[in-house]
């Protein structure tokens, strides 16, 4: 049985595999387009490879994803993120879960999953193939024959064909699959971070604010997390999981937009005002700069007081009511205008791909084209920041290796 592998990244590599350990005679060969393998992979995590993310239940794991939590939730009970982290660990990689959930290799480096990868491609005698794109996919009975971008190498025949390339920026890099009659679902970026060139909360570039609940104005989309100012915005987590929530509606709003964040992450106004007046009883005779409610970043508090024209000099008993709610309103309810939007590092991400209605999640396999499974982000899948996005490649290339 001879098996194509269509992909040289996280996906394409765990499909091969897995393809091999459960046909070991079958003859197995990745396609790359480029001349890199695990591009991705490489610039994970900072360079440390964030694989999974070691969230408690499958409940829990399917929420993270915007689009394709529904399908997958029943695929993870088939192989989910424990699954994931026991078999990079029976393959000589000890993992390191952090606090916050995220799942990385405690080398701290991507390059112990690439050269994990490399070494079961190596003893699984697994063919790899660089600098070949595909320009198209043909049905020829029960077979599949792949043609070449470049005309010069000559068609291939293989009896099933794992298409795991990533995500497309563009529905053009999609048509050679809409040609097979896949239904494709239009491409846009999911993860990214909010540009604010007007707004000069960007000279506190640096701050991050642990805890935060933040919210499109005019929408129902809502986030809470850890918020970064940058030099051009914000992003943190909490920036990001709206960016992959509100993916197509913001991509529908030409990423212009109004971002409303409460930064003591309080949703009941009333609290937020008793806690002032406690200040204000307890503290009357000291000035605002010296005395930060919940514990706010000191820049960023001065901040928002010199926002609503309020001295930092001012005594806290001098603030009156009018004061008082002016705080209120900017810590549970502060607007910036948002206008772009910038790549989280180079992890791009897009929700869209080939519509889930097209494939057979019980194993994968195009429901339209006989023989051809899918992995990855090529799907209509995408995850939010924290590991998932690979988990989903795991699962769906575990699912499809088995190429039942």
């Amino acid at each position: 049985m001879k098996i194509a592998i269509i992909g040289g990244g996280a996906a394409g590599f765990f499909s091969a595999i897995t393809v091999k350990e459960n046909y070991p005679d079958a003859k197995v060969v990745i396609f790359e387009k480029t001349s890199n393998l695990l591009a991705k992979v490489k610039v994970s995590g900072g360079g440390r490879c964030n694989l999974t993310n070691a969230c408690a239940s499958i409940k829990e794991l399917a929420e993270a994803y915007p689009r394709g939590g529904r399908a997958l939730k029943k695929s993870f009970l088939v192989f989910n993120n424990q699954h994931t982290m026991q078999w990079f660990k029976s393959r000589g990689v000890p993992l390191v879960i952090q606090a916050d959930n995220c799942v990385f290799p405690v080398s701290g480096s991507s390059q112990t999953i690439i050269d994990c990868f490399l070494k079961e491609i190596k003893r699984l005698k697994i063919k790899i193939e660089l600098s070949r794109g595909i320009k198209e996919i043909k049905q020829i009975d029960a077979k599949l024959e792949l043609n070449f971008i470049d005309g010069k190498i000559e068609p291939r025949v293989f009896d099933k064909v794992i298409v795991a390339t990533g995500g497309s920026p563009t529905r053009k890099g999609l048509e050679w699959l809409e040609k097979l009659n896949h239904e494709i679902a239009n491409p846009v970026p999911s993860l990214f971070t909010f540009n604010m060139p007007k707004e000069s909360i960007t000279k506190l570039m640096g701050i991050a604010v642990e805890k935060t609940l933040v919210s499109i104005q005019g929408t129902k989309l809502k986030s809470k997390g850890s918020l970064l100012i940058t030099h051009w915005g914000m992003s943190g987590p909490a920036t990001l999981k709206l960016s992959a929530f509100g993916a197509r509606l913001l991509s529908e709003k030409g990423y212009e937009f109004k971002v409303q964040v409460n930064w003591v992450n309080v949703n009941n106004n009333d609290l937020v005002l008793d806690e002032l007046e406690c200040i204000v009883n307890e503290h009357s005779n000291k000035i605002l700069s010296n005395v930060r409610p919940y514990l706010l970043p000191e820049r960023l508090w001065v901040y928002l007081l010199k926002k609503i024209d309020l001295p930092k000099v001012k005594k806290w008993g001098a603030l009156g009511k009018t004061g008082v709610n002016k705080l209120v309103r900017v810590l549970t309810n502060d607007v910036y205008s948002v206008k772009g939007k910038t790549s989280f590092k180079e992890e791009f991400v897009t929700c869209g791909g080939i519509s889930l209605s097209s494939i057979d999640f019980n194993n994968m396999q195009s429901k339209v084209c006989k023989n051809l499974y899918f992995a990855g982000e090529i799907m209509d899948i995408d995850g939010i920041t924290g590991g998932y996005n690979f988990q989903a490649a795991w699962t769906t290339a575990f699912i499809a290796g088995r190429l039942s």
